[in-house]
């Protein structure tokens, strides 16, 4: 099993190395005991609708109509074309071995450690994302990479909507905006091919195959699974299995086949130990996407300085990973978060009877970085997500 060391950025043996796919299914909820590389998977169905928006110029009509598909139990809005519409009908919907058991769970379970997730999956796996080299590629040659404020804030909005205390209900949000995602991935998989840019330093035919959607899970998922073994939060066996039901769930609905999604958190980090941490790396597109993420983490919006932003980075990703981004060091603030993170953890858990000295400075920073990536700044509920028409502007 991958030790949570190796996980948070201690391990970079094997860089780079090609290997062949030997993840089996029998590891996944499907359970059929094949090898098959994720890599080599794409979403053909959605895939098809995509090229066609496309090709009928239909991209406005679909984002004008999607502004008034939000909720769950919304109807499919009118104006989009015919195709769109029946393709939709036949995914908009949880899968059939979906739980509404576990799901309810897991709406519980993240009103209990949602400032914990917000931590980790938009500072923590936002910038973590930067070191996958094709993520990282796919995303600054797209149209979101020329303005990564909002990509960070629909990104985000994708986590922010799962972890919903109404995620699942008719009022929520979040099977709507996974299906608006799994369209917005299909019609980039349709564009970047035709950027020069892209090409020239991809490594795959049309990106963001299931492979790719996996290993953003576990840079998401895996990873704050992780964390929060690492940070001492105690999850119940239940409340582990809805959290990953949760997830399980999310990538079948942005295509994802059965085969590849794993049945147990076991399954999903020593998939995560093939596909994730042994294929991070820097690029020059990473770096740049870093740089640009962190600069909006910084005293105008929270109050905090450079050095604490980057060594919070640094606490939850790892010095390696740090390093390749050219992270700064603050040894001021390092002994801050490394004394005062746990004690807060613990305070907030109730394991530990006084705040710390510090606590106000990490309830703010966290509150702060979560209202920050979430909407951009302009709503207190919602990103509208749309698809794009184009790559990023040479």
């Amino acid at each position: 099993m991958l030790s949570v060391g190796a996980a948070m950025g201690l391990a970079a043996v094997g860089l780079n190395v090609p290997r062949a796919w030997s993840w089996s299914s029998a590891g996944s909820i499907a359970k059929t005991d094949t090898v098959t590389d994720p890599f080599t998977v794409w979403d053909p169905a959605a895939d098809q609708v995509a090229a066609q928006i496309l090709a009928d110029g239909a991209t406005a009509s679909v984002n004008t109509a999607w502004q008034k598909w939000v909720d769950n139990s919304d109807a499919l809005p009118s104006g989009m074309p015919s195709y769109v519409t029946s393709y939709l009908q036949g995914v908009n919907k949880v899968p059939s071995w979906a739980d509404p058991t576990l799901l309810a769970a897991s709406e519980e379970l993240y009103k209990r450690i949602s400032l914990y997730l917000f931590l980790s999956l938009s500072l923590g796996s936002g910038i973590l994302s930067t070191v996958i080299p094709r993520e990282a590629r796919a995303v600054y040659w797209s149209a979101g990479g020329a303005d990564m404020k909002a990509r960070a804030a629909k990104t985000f909005t994708f986590g922010y909507d799962m972890a919903a205390a109404d995620a699942w209900s008719p009022d929520g949000h979040f099977v709507v905006t996974a299906n608006k995602t799994r369209l917005v991935h299909a019609t980039v998989r349709n564009l970047l091919p035709t950027s020069p840019q892209f090409a020239a330093s991809a490594d795959q035919p049309s990106p963001i195959s299931n492979g790719d959607i996996l290993r953003t899970f576990h840079s998401t998922g895996t990873f704050t699974h992780l964390n929060l073994a690492k940070w001492n939060i105690k999850l119940s066996t239940a409340e582990q299995n809805a959290d990953l039901h949760a997830w399980q769930v999310a990538l079948s609905l942005l295509g994802v086949q059965d085969q590849f999604i794993p049945a147990t958190w076991s399954d999903a980090v020593a998939q995560a130990e093939q596909m994730l941490w042994p294929d991070l790396a820097a690029t020059t597109e990473g770096n740049s996407l870093a740089s640009t993420l962190l600069g909006y983490v910084e005293t105008p919006v929270l109050g905090v300085d450079t050095g604490f932003v980057s060594e919070m980075v640094r606490y939850l990703i790892g010095d390696t990973y740090a390093n390749w981004l050219k992270l700064p060091h603050d040894l001021v603030s390092r002994g801050i978060i490394e004394i005062g993170w746990p004690l807060y953890v613990a305070f907030r858990e109730g394991t530990a009877g006084v705040p710390p000295v510090n606590y106000y400075l990490f309830d703010q920073f966290i509150r702060g970085v979560a209202m920050l990536f979430l909407n951009n700044g302009t709503s207190a509920t919602q990103t509208p997500i749309v698809l794009p028409s184009a790559n990023r502007p040479s």
